[in-house]
């Protein structure tokens, strides 16, 4: 019998996957009369046919037994000049205060200035480790491709640099 590969060290871990550049987003929901919203860069897109896609919250986060009530979410995948906005809602405290918002899908709170959002159905969440993982059916979204995206890697925001414009690359032909 082989003896059990030890766990690896959390903080390595997390250094390691901080390699990999992300997006940054605020979800939020409305339950009931209380409104929601979360920095997080836990979100993928999942399908096309539906159009899914996912996010987690951490099973320790306050809020975790009102978010599993939530019926639908609003997604923003932020904009580079919205880093203050991410820095909010990644704090504890007040996060609605002079904000100002519109009600979307389902009463979700709209943010102003996102370069995309995706308004939001719940669809299933399904257990994933020390996280919940929620998976949104997607209602109907809005896209600002002139607004370039704000970006996380290695524990910190990160910029992309475009001196030349190139055409995308997605989807690659190997993907097909």
């Amino acid at each position: 019998m082989t003896a059990p590969t030890p766990a690896p060290d959390p903080m390595a871990l997390r250094r390691a996957l901080g390699q990999f550049p992300t997006g940054v987003c605020i979800v939020t929901t409305r339950v009931e009369d209380e409104l929601l919203g979360m920095t997080m860069s836990s979100f993928n897109a999942l399908s096309l046919d539906p159009p899914l896609v996912l996010f987690s919250i951490d099973r320790r986060a306050r809020g975790l037994p009102q978010w599993e009530r939530a019926g639908s979410y609003a997604i923003h995948a932020l904009a580079e000049t919205q880093r203050a906005l991410s820095n909010r809602f990644a704090r504890p405290g007040p996060k609605w205060e002079g904000l100002d918002h519109a009600p979307g899908h389902g009463g979700a709170p709209l943010l102003h200035g996102a370069a995309a959002v995706f308004e939001c159905d719940a669809h299933a969440q399904h257990d994933g480790g020390d996280h919940v993982l929620f998976i949104a059916r997607i209602h109907r979204f809005t896209a600002h491709p002139e607004r370039r995206p704000l970006v996380f890697a290695q524990g910190r925001y990160a910029g992309l640099d475009r001196p030349h414009e190139a055409p995308p690359l997605w989807p690659l032909d190997i993907h097909y």
